[in-house]
């Protein structure tokens, strides 16, 4: 008998491990180059090293090996800067979060919110649809909207909804409010690390565009869902949602004050990595102890909801680790030390030089949403990317924002369609929802969305968002 094998889209890492395996018996071959240092880094301040990069299979000391990469990038970095700083960061947000899930909070919040809005159909989509985008821009939601799907998917039935309805309402959502967001801690945060911005800066121009991104998601799914509504079987929903208790509306408050708090830090106060990652700890801490005094958790069912939140993040920590390893296999990210990364900026930024400034971006843009078909992990392509984007706008006249704004937008709007996002299969498997059904669904939507991508880009241009 033959075994046929359904194919399975690799690993982030296992494709990193390529790359890395790829770059080590490449590099050596190629040349490196550097910019001179005495001035701004530009085209003809290029220079070709005297000798390619050297790359062992292992290495002891200063030297540079296949083998050492991991760890050298893990260790790369400081407590304000990729890799460690922001693996650091991210570990501890995802502890916090673990928290926050277990607590139960949100769940009931978002099953009180159907209960409020059960005889309003559309009112109760436009609710869903905007608190999983914020759940998005905020936190980074994507495979937690899992859960709520298989919650969410009766009532839809119930109100003669079509289950990809369903879909829109949460996984789509939150890939609008991951792609607009302006504090992402798992994409445009460790993007502007990476290019060497500050955190949240650029809030303001992003929390406009996650606004109307959204408004547009609410107009399509209110239109699709009225366009395909079938007779419902029953015309109103039971409002048998538990109402919330005050550990509920106290877990949910100290979730919006503490994102007030962040925005007002890093504004008012100067905030960057260490001090976002103490906020997040402490929205933990204080959301742990709440859930304790209320019998929600035990003091160690807290403890061990912190270390599931870091445990679930580790693949992502792998992944920073593995692409600053892949950085370093290059030369780095010093446009003054030789490297092939300084090589790779000088050609592409050739090719585009003489060409307007928008044209580069959109181009930045377009190479970002091809790019993340393949590779759909945010921190994953963050790490890859960003290091040559951010350079290729110096060299183009890109300024960073704006490359990390293509980056976050290319990010995003590309996991609706792709087949290697686990999330959107995910998804699309628990709302019993044929692939090709969904693409027949969404696909003029993701070209609207895409087009809106471009037109944003073109205004961060115009105003020169730095």
């Amino acid at each position: 008998m033959t075994i046929t094998r359904r194919f399975e889209a690799p690993d982030t890492l296992l494709i990193l491990l390529a790359l890395l395996a790829l770059a080590a018996l490449l590099v050596p071959w190629l040349p490196a180059g550097y910019f001179l240092d005495d001035g701004p880094v530009a085209l003809e301040r290029y220079r070709v090293a005297e000798q390619s990069l050297s790359i062992h299979l292992f290495a002891s000391g200063e030297g540079v090996g296949f083998l050492n990469a991991p760890f050298e990038g893990f260790t790369s970095g400081n407590r304000s800067s990729a890799a460690i700083g922001i693996i650091a960061f991210v570990l501890l947000v995802g502890g916090a979060f673990g928290v926050i899930r277990q607590s139960g909070a949100i769940d009931r919040g978002v099953a009180r919110l159907v209960a409020l809005t059960g005889d309003r159909p559309p009112l109760l989509l436009a609710s869903l649809f905007v608190t999983f985008s914020l759940g998005g821009a905020v936190f980074g939601m994507g495979e937690e909207t899992i859960a709520f799907l298989a919650l969410l998917v009766p009532l839809l039935d119930r109100y003669g909804y079509p289950r990809e309805v369903g879909v829109m309402i949460t996984y789509l959502a939150s890939q609008i409010g991951f792609g607009t967001s302006w504090m992402n801690p798992f994409s445009v945060a460790i993007a502007q690390g990476i290019a060497g911005l500050p955190l949240l800066s650029g809030a303001p121009f992003r929390i406009v565009m996650w606004m109307v991104f959204t408004a547009i998601g609410v107009i399509f799914v209110l239109r699709y869902a009225a366009r395909h509504r079938q007779p419902a079987a029953e015309a109103a929903l039971s409002d048998s949602a538990e109402p919330l208790q005050w550990v509920d509306r106290t877990i949910l408050a100290a979730i919006l004050a503490t994102v007030a708090w962040i925005v007002w830090g890093v504004v008012a106060g100067g905030y960057y990595i260490p001090e976002i990652a103490s906020q997040f700890v402490t929205l933990g801490l204080v959301c742990g102890v709440l859930a304790v005094l209320a019998g929600r958790l035990t003091a160690n069912a807290a403890a061990a909801a912190f270390t599931e939140g870091v445990r679930q993040l580790v693949p992502c920590a792998l992944v920073i680790a593995l692409a600053k390893g892949l950085l370093m296999l290059l030369g780095g990210a010093d446009p003054h030390q030789p490297s092939v990364l300084n090589s790779l900026l000088f050609a592409l930024a050739s090719g585009l030089q003489g060409w307007p400034t928008l044209l580069a971006a959109e181009g930045m843009l377009a190479a970002q949403a091809t790019f993340n078909l393949f590779v759909t992990s945010g921190s994953a392509q963050a790490a890859i990317t960003m290091p040559l984007m951010a350079g290729l706008g110096d060299l183009v006249g890109v300024t960073r924002q704006i490359a990390v704004l293509a980056f976050q937008l290319g990010d995003g709007f590309t996991n609706l369609i792709t087949p290697v996002s686990a999330a959107m299969m995910g998804a699309l498997g628990v709302a019993g929802v044929s692939y090709t059904h969904w693409l027949q669904s969404i696909w003029r939507f993701v070209l609207l969305l895409l087009g809106c991508a471009a037109i944003t880009v073109a205004i961060a241009v115009a105003i020169n968002l730095s």
